[in-house]
């Protein structure tokens, strides 16, 4: 058992943020829960995260690179519109460059969207679900948000579910970069 998994996640969190203040080596945290990997051209990426995103209960945080998949876009919206709390933070240079970004969609939807303003570039493509919960959910990968992505690219997707460690751990990364990100406002 990971000594730190003893903790409530307000405490780990903490420890997590004075530890990666001062840390020269990345956190190593134990293996839990389970793992499903997907890759493009292929399998059906953006189907099991809108799979995983229906199945939301409490919370969802995304941050994104470039985002045009309206199924998954439609997704955080539904998700939102069951009393889901979704929030984005998302790439300024993408958004605004990308003729068919649906950030500002989703922001006209209702969905809280901040922009990094600190990053050259905003790179993460990162979905937090119902942190603190025994079935959270972590969706990384290499993939972005976009129909490229899906159809076009090679990319990589990682879902883990029941590692509460590695969920409170993004979501304290998300807020980091929440801290530093400004509101869109359109």
């Amino acid at each position: 058992m990971n000594r730190l998994s003893r903790f409530p996640a307000f405490v780990f969190a903490a420890l997590l943020a004075a530890a990666s203040a001062h840390a020269d080596a990345p956190l190593q945290l134990n293996a839990r829960g389970t793992l499903q990997v997907a890759f493009t051209p292929g399998d059906d990426v953006a189907g099991l995260i809108v799979d995983s995103l229906r199945k939301a209960k409490r919370q969802v945080l995304v941050q994104t690179y470039s985002f045009t998949h309206k199924d998954i876009a439609q997704a955080l919206v539904d998700a939102r519109r069951r009393g889901v709390d979704v929030q984005v933070i998302a790439d300024a240079r993408q958004m605004d460059s990308v003729a068919t970004s649906r950030v500002v969609w989703l922001a006209e939807q209702g969905v809280p969207v901040w922009l990094d303003a600190e990053h050259a570039a905003a790179h993460n493509k990162v979905m937090i679900i119902d942190n603190g919960m025994p079935d959270a959910a972590v969706i990384t990968g290499s993939f972005n948000f976009t129909h490229a992505g899906q159809h076009r690219n090679a990319e990589n997707l990682l879902i883990l579910r029941g590692n509460l460690n590695l969920a409170e751990t993004y979501a304290a990364n998300w807020r980091r970069h929440k801290i530093h990100s400004l509101p869109l406002r359109r």
